[in-house]
């Protein structure tokens, strides 16, 4: 029977990474002075390499967006994310095109049910010499009703999410990054601000290159549903609540 893929984490790399946690005083990536292995810079966005690679067989880097400690995706002006995400694509698309990789990754945490560890705002990208990080993803996981479009850029909401309950689409390509950039920060602001009455407070950015799309996939993120983690069964809200999802994200943020 065919499993699913496995990552190995190189928990003596974990423990280093914790302990040195523990006796910073203040936010490394705040610290630019002594970051190391950098490979590019432009302005404040700063892209180098992971200085604790916790998984085994693969390249992981990390691309610091800003010199505010407290920025986020919702409260960047819009030029701001449209550079930083620009720059995100530019870097992944080095490693996505070099055949030493099976597949690469670039996503993005925010707030502690994310999987992230630090807060200074940040993305990451994963090279996996082995493992293929799109086996087990299928073009229906971004199908679904469009909720909006404008030049090249659509964004829907999943008919058939990956985990659930409720995820976000944006499909773009290298020519209509700006308006997939704004939709994004639409969705990301509407998430913080108004989804289920303003307690959400973390989602993942998960990106994607199928032929020839790239696709940003947005998840709230809350305590995982048990039918996932023993069944990897997905869940979704019935056509109502997504109803009232969409009617609400377009009044107040997709005008």
């Amino acid at each position: 029977m065919e499993t699913n893929s496995l990552l190995t984490f190189n928990r003596s790399i974990g423990k280093q990474k914790r302990l040195s946690k523990v006796a910073e005083s203040s936010c490394p990536f705040c610290d630019v002075g002594h970051l190391t292995d950098i490979y590019d810079q432009q302005g404040a966005m700063i892209f180098l390499k992971n200085k604790y690679p916790t998984l085994e067989k693969t390249d992981q880097f990390v691309l610091i967006e800003s010199a505010k400690h407290d920025g986020n995706i919702s409260n960047y002006e819009p030029e701001e994310w449209q550079n930083i995400l620009a720059y995100a694509i530019k870097q992944w698309k080095v490693f996505y095109n070099d055949p030493k990789y099976k597949s690469v990754l670039l996503y993005k945490n925010y707030g502690k049910l994310s999987g992230g560890s630090l807060s200074h705002p940040h993305m990451q990208i994963v090279g996996l010499l082995e493992a293929d990080g799109y086996r087990e993803i299928a073009p229906a996981y971004f199908s679904g009703d469009t909720v909006a479009t404008k030049a090249g850029a659509t964004l829907n909401i999943s008919d058939h999410p990956i985990m659930g309950f409720l995820e976000f689409n944006i499909s773009f390509d290298e020519k209509s990054i700006t308006p997939a950039a704004d939709y994004i920060k639409e969705v990301v602001s509407y998430l913080l601000a108004d989804f289920n009455d303003g307690r959400c407070e973390a989602y993942n950015l998960f990106f994607y290159k199928l032929t020839d799309k790239l696709y940003c996939k947005v998840v709230p993120r809350f305590i995982v549903s048990p039918y996932f983690v023993g069944y990897f069964i997905s869940q979704k809200f019935d056509a109502e609540f997504t109803a009232e999802v969409i009617k609400d994200l377009k009044e107040k943020y997709l005008n």
